[in-house]
């Protein structure tokens, strides 16, 4: 089975538009894209604090990070990355047994 050159191949994908789309078009998407993976990392970080009961002061000095750093987390303005995000994974999962190891 060939493939026809002459016979464009039918898809979701609009070729008229991805050649309209612009260098700033393509800035601008993926700025929107990071904007919403901070939300989301915010969210996630404040529901996973929740979860334990307690306050911004006290989960940050229970998980051994400075009061700014989980108010930035929340805000989104930075996200966690590296050992602070298993943390959280791990806070999320089993939040008994990992508040209970950092005592």
């Amino acid at each position: 089975m060939t493939l026809d050159a002459a016979k464009p191949l039918k898809g979701r994908i609009d070729p008229r538009r991805v050649d309209a789309t612009t260098e700033t078009d393509i800035q601008r998407h993926a700025a929107e894209d990071d904007a919403a993976s901070a939300q989301d990392a915010a969210a996630y970080t404040r529901r996973v604090r929740r979860r334990t009961g307690l306050t911004q002061a006290a989960f940050a000095a229970r998980i051994g990070v400075p009061l700014d750093t989980v108010r930035n987390w929340e805000q989104g303005k930075r996200l966690p990355a590296g050992p602070a995000k298993a943390l959280l994974k791990i806070l999320d999962r089993a939040p008994e047994a990992a508040l209970s190891a950092l005592a």
